[in-house]
């Protein structure tokens, strides 16, 4: 196998949670031209189907599933899908999660408990589902993210203990399955990309983090994808339990 083959992934089949918008449609669509077919969960199922019609343009197949990663027999149901669909599941990227901003004064406990029941409990369910049908040589990313090392500036307790827990998860994980399925189990850790999320920040925010990003700028879905076809190629074939940070250097500014 030549090094350009081992990031191909024909043959294969990716699970996408998250799917319906910014870096979730990035993950999908690359995998999909890395050779992958794609089963697409999230819960906007009309964005959904924007996004299975961008995989089979890529002449991929795809299939959309209304999921809620908070309730473990959703997650069950996506995987279900995938191995009804196409015989099989040898990725899952664990993408799907909600953002949060408020006061450690004020923030309600429903308000924790949610963010805390889709980034972290959504993502044990659905590796869970994963993990139950995935042969070896299978590969699940866990995507965590850059405040899991670091603060932003933020009032964001509940999203950085969320996506903090991701990481210990898929250390655990990795040692359980990686020497008992045979599957790799890793994370992703992104700073600062364009998407509905940083679109949302209040105006001047990104501008008065740009002197902790190294690289001077926010990064781009497609160089964050790039990193995660990586993660889940042959070419990642030696690497479990580990965090890849994605993040133009901000974890050592």
């Amino acid at each position: 196998m030549s090094i350009l083959d081992r990031f191909r992934l024909d043959g294969r089949v990716a699970v996408v949670t998250g799917a319906s918008s910014g870096l979730g449609t990035a993950f999908a669509t690359a995998v999909a031209e890395a050779g992958a077919d794609v089963v697409l969960g999230a819960r906007r199922t009309e964005r959904l189907e924007a996004v299975r019609t961008a995989v089979e343009r890529l002449g991929r197949r795809a299939v959309a599933v209304r999921t809620d990663v908070a309730e473990p027999e959703d997650c069950r149901a996506l995987v279900d899908a995938a191995v009804h669909a196409f015989g099989r599941l040898d990725i899952l990227v664990n993408n799907a999660g909600i953002s949060s901003e408020q006061p450690a004064t004020e923030e309600t406990p429903e308000q924790f408990r949610e963010v805390i029941d889709i980034n972290l409990n959504g993502c044990y369910w659905m590796a869970q589902a994963a993990a139950a049908v995935m042969p070896p040589g299978g590969a699940i990313v866990n995507i965590s993210s850059i405040l899991a090392l670091v603060t932003g500036g933020l009032p964001q307790a509940a999203y950085s203990a969320s996506k903090a827990g991701i990481l210990g998860l898929t250390r655990d994980l990795a040692q359980q399955w990686t020497p008992g399925k045979g599957i790799r189990v890793n994370a992703l850790a992104p700073g600062l990309f364009a998407s509905p999320m940083t679109d949302g920040y209040a105006e001047g925010y990104l501008q008065a983090m740009m002197p902790r990003v190294l690289s001077g700028r926010i990064g781009q879905p497609e160089e964050l994808a790039a990193a995660l076809v990586f993660l889940v190629s042959d070419a990642a074939s030696y690497i479990t339990g580990t965090t890849l940070t994605v993040d133009g250097g901000t974890h050592i500014a």
